[in-house]
């Protein structure tokens, strides 16, 4: 891919920005990885990821209650809607209904698998928020998402080896400090 012009280096992340579960966690480190101009791919990163945030949100969840039932795609919308149902299931019980939209900003802006534009608009939408809560929120989250995707593709392309190694120590100490904060939190009720 290295031989592509420039232009359809960025073409390729920005599509690729829109793709579900990839998004532009799956985008970023690629057009690091091709040397791109961070100030030219975040932006089109941003861009593709939000894209489909609209209709998402409005077309979604009736496109996948519709297919469900279908014998070729049936597991695989079934599947999304589980998914949906299950991801706004958590935001509601995390957050409640004060905290909801930081829930859903976080939800969407720690690059986690499965926690993007697409699960969490689709969420989103299982909890009948509003549109425009629900898109601005998404928007923050993916900005964020994406601030932590170029400044760790950043990291690991300037350390090489060394910086994904240090990435991962990081991830790894907060998710064990969050699982220690929680089971404390569950002691002391």
């Amino acid at each position: 891919m290295s031989s592509l012009p420039d232009l359809i280096k960025y073409v390729i992340v920005t599509l690729i920005s829109m793709v579900p579960i990839v998004e532009l966690r799956g985008a970023i480190p690629i057009a690091e990885s091709l040397s791109l101009n961070i100030f030219v791919y975040y932006p089109l990163a941003i861009i593709g990821n939000m894209l489909p945030v609209p209709f998402i949100f409005l077309f979604a969840r009736k496109v996948l209650e519709w297919g469900k039932d279908k014998k070729v795609i049936g597991k695989f919308f079934t599947w999304c809607l589980e998914k949906g149902e299950k991801g706004g299931k958590k935001l509601k019980k995390t957050a409640g209904n004060t905290g909801i939209f930081i829930a859903l900003l976080l939800f969407v802006g720690i690059p986690l698998p499965g926690t993007g534009a697409w699960t969490g608009t689709l969420a989103a939408s299982f909890l009948d928020l509003d549109f425009k809560t629900s898109i601005i929120a998404v928007s923050l989250g993916v900005l964020l998402a994406g601030i932590i995707m170029s400044l760790g593709s950043k990291i690991v392309s300037i350390l090489g080896w060394p910086g994904l190694i240090a990435i991962i120590a990081v991830i790894i100490i907060a998710i064990t400090v969050s699982i220690l904060i929680k089971k404390k939190k569950e002691k002391n009720k």
